[in-house]
């Protein structure tokens, strides 16, 4: 039976409560049966209805029910249990997220068959009459079949992989000798991953860098909570910094959390890791198999694990003995989840350093104005690095005025882009093209008629995939093949694409440079971080010469020989109405920029924009973040927004438009109606219709002090939509579709 957790509370007697990993706002309450010893954190087995659950004991039973209504708990299951910082997290995360208890539980036991007990590995030992054939040097034996013995003679059980291969010879010898009886059958523990050596020494590091290693790795050992911004230009060696902050936590014995905003990050930064710590960390992301998310997650309750690296579910994990937190690029929007329980994954992370007492590293190049307006006040310490390891320099920024260089017809790359992508590879160099837009055409319309072929489930138009040959919608996932003919006209061929995507860069780049060896690096082209790293090997050989694509290649990658940088629509997200386009766009186009001369060669980058006089494209050019930034909180500050204001958003969506208006008036009617409370909507959201759901929306504008949650609360208690309408909260929104 695993240890139970010295901080977690007295055994409980008699009644308990457990709470469910279902959408349920409160737990239930059980009797303890006799004989059995619970303590708050512990996995059970409880009945419900006609089914049995599992659940975790919250503490002790509220009372006031019958105990002839209650039942017994079924059974406590061989897992270690909650730690009390992870129970007061969900605990946390539900009430403020408006989110029911049961569903943020769900996130920490997201992988049920973690806690069925581990499975035995099927091995081989030397048996007596082995060892009998053995000792007796019969001239019987092969020589294989000799070394398969002599390795278990002085080695221990192993599988019959590991057998094979420490004999060399195939697994048909091994399988043989079993037959033969000199081998028998045994079974091993699942196997336990070799720890991180944090002994071994790491580059030489810069002054900045030092100084900065030594403030983290004081608190990483002291332990204790706080909150460090790692705020460094591209290459200037964050990585690095953190990497010892993980050592001195991992010298502390303690287990360390590294938060990614997307998995195609994971692979270079899984490499070094490995080069660094000699061995690999555990990972966690979708793209894992149920095999490897089920021994990770156990690895990790057992403390086993000691370093994880891992999109936004991974802040959930069990950690047994979590001692630091890094969200690296903390500024990512893709932090924040936007279906099930909605929350922003590096706030979470705030608040589990901060329950959990330890520290916790947000880096960035480009840090979100929410951080940078808490480093401004106090609450956040912050360690700069203003210079690029090394000879590198940052790269020069020119813009491009498409209004005077316009490109050709047809084509989207302007003269001045042209001509220095020529240059760059005639030096033997790489270049980068950057456009935030997947597939061939964000728009395919009839010429004739002038029909846009859109997404039946959404109100957005389907995207041209050439290469697959589908159109593709980018919210809900419908396919359809290309018609031929348009469905209102019935004009055959008459459909054309409407600007471009990646795969129509590349196919104009083709064309210009037949003998450049291109690369489209796009979510939809990658098959995962095992796919990343094969491409990124490839451009540190030097075996693209072109590299095409959207954000997922902007940031975390490393390439010396990538000198130019063309971004071939820079306004693109500028616009929308969203409070935070600039503030995105700014610390996109940054981050692209900042792939261009990581070495000792110069890097140049090309923005292409029909507005050079923008603030971003001025701030881009002449490197001054703090003044943009600077400006960005004054004009949030007077409008009260977000991060000087708080913002909810309510969304009602129902299959039927007529009733999802109906609710919408209807809810309106209950809307609150208190000093500083500002109501906007109902209205039509940005994206009206998602999966085929029609949506209205509610914005709440309060102040920074407001109470937001209790608002909410007491709008939904009185406000009762029908049960075909579906109600979503999201507090602290930062995507306005």
């Amino acid at each position: 039976m695993p240890d139970r957790d010295s901080s977690s509370q007295a055994l409980i007697s008699g009644r308990v409560s457990v709470l469910l990993p279902l959408p349920l706002s409160g737990a239930y309450d059980y009797i303890v049966p006799a004989g059995m010893a619970l303590t708050p954190g512990d996995f059970v087995r409880v009945p419900l209805a006609r089914r049995r659950l599992v659940g975790v004991v919250w503490g002790k039973a509220a009372g006031g029910i019958s105990e002839a209504k209650l039942k017994e708990v079924a059974e406590r299951l061989d897992v270690p249990p909650l730690v009390p910082e992870l129970r007061r997290f969900v605990d946390w995360v539900a009430s403020y997220n408006l989110a029911p208890q049961g569903a943020v539980l769900k996130m920490t036991m997201s992988v049920p068959k973690a806690l069925d007990p581990p499975r035995a590995i099927p091995a081989y030992g030397l048996s007596a009459e082995g060892a009998r054939v053995l000792a007796g040097n019969s001239d019987s034996l092969t020589k294989p079949r000799r070394r398969v013995l002599e390795a278990l003679s002085y080695g221990p059980a192993a599988t019959s992989a590991d057998l094979a291969k420490r004999a060399s010879c195939g697994a048909s010898v091994v399988k043989g000798l079993a037959k033969l009886g000199y081998l028998e059958s045994v079974s091993l523990p699942p196997a336990i991953p070799p720890p991180p050596d944090w002994r071994i020494p790491g580059p030489t590091l810069s002054s900045a860098q030092a100084m900065a290693v030594q403030d983290l790795a004081v608190k990483a050992e002291q332990g204790g909570y706080s909150a460090t911004l790692l705020d460094g230009v591209t290459g200037s060696g964050k990585t690095e910094v953190y990497f010892d902050a993980i050592a001195a936590s991992l010298k502390a014995g303690k287990q360390a959390l590294v938060l990614l905003p997307e998995i195609s990050l994971s692979a270079s930064l899984l490499k070094r890791f490995a080069q660094r710590f000699g061995t690999a960390p555990a990972e966690w992301h979708s793209d894992l198999g149920e095999a490897q998310r089920r021994a990770t997650w156990r690895q990790v309750a057992e403390g086993n694990a000691r370093v994880v690296v891992g999109a936004r579910s991974a802040l959930f994990l069990p950690f047994r003995e979590l001692g630091l937190i890094v969200v690296d690029e903390e500024h990512e929007t893709s932090f924040k989840q936007e279906e099930g329980v909605i929350y922003h994954a590096r706030d979470m992370a705030v608040v589990r350093a901060s329950l959990a007492r330890i520290p916790i590293v947000l880096v960035s190049a480009t840090p979100s104005l929410e951080t940078t307006v808490n480093v401004e006040q106090g609450r956040y310490a912050r360690l700069h690095l203003p210079a690029r390891h090394g000879l590198a320099l940052l790269p020069e920024i020119r813009v491009i005025d498409l209004r005077r260089d316009k490109p050709e017809r047809q084509r989207f790359l302007s003269p001045p882009l042209v001509r220095a992508l020529d240059a760059t590879l005639k030096a033997g160099e790489q270049a980068m093209l950057f456009l935030n837009r997947r597939g061939y055409a964000p728009l395919t319309l009839c010429r004739e008629c002038g029909f846009r072929l859109q997404c039946p489930n959404c109100t957005a138009w389907l995207i041209e995939h050439r290469k697959r040959g589908q159109l593709l919608c980018h919210h809900c996932g419908y396919t359809a093949p290309p018609p031929p003919k348009c469905p209102q006209c019935q004009a055959v061929g008459s459909f054309a694409p409407c600007g471009p995507g990646v795969e129509r860069l590349a196919e104009e780049v083709a064309e210009r440079f037949p003998d450049a060896r291109l690369e489209v690096m796009a979510s939809d082209t990658l098959g995962g971080p095992r796919a990343m790293e094969a491409l990124l090997e490839r451009v540190e050989r030097r075996e693209i010469d072109v590299l095409i694509g959207t954000q997922v290649m902007a940031k975390g990658h490393h390439f010396p020989m990538l000198t130019l940088v063309g971004v071939v629509d820079a306004d693109l997200g500028l616009t929308g109405g969203d409070l935070r386009a600039t503030e995105r766009t700014y610390q996109l186009l940054h981050q692209v920029a900042g792939r261009a001369g990581r070495a000792e060669r110069p890097g140049l980058v090309y923005l292409q924009t029909f507005m050079p006089e923008h603030p971003v494209m001025k701030a881009l050019v002449s490197d001054d973040r703090d003044r943009f930034f600077a400006t960005e909180a004054q004009s949030r500050s007077q409008g009260g927004w977000p991060p000087f204001g708080r913002l909810a958003a309510i969304i009602l969506s129902g299959p039927d438009e007529v009733a999802a208006d109906r609710a919408a008036r209807d809810f309106a009617r209950h809307a609150p109606h208190l000093e500083g409370i500002e109501v906007l909507g109902p209205a039509p959201a940005p994206l009206e219709k998602l999966r085929g759901r029609h949506r209205r929306r509610f914005l709440v504008k309060a102040p920074r002090n407001a109470n937001l949650q209790i608002v909410l609360r007491d709008w939904l208690a009185r406000a009762k939509p029908p049960a075909s309408i579906r109600v979503q909260i999201d507090v602290d929104p930062y995507s306005f579709v």
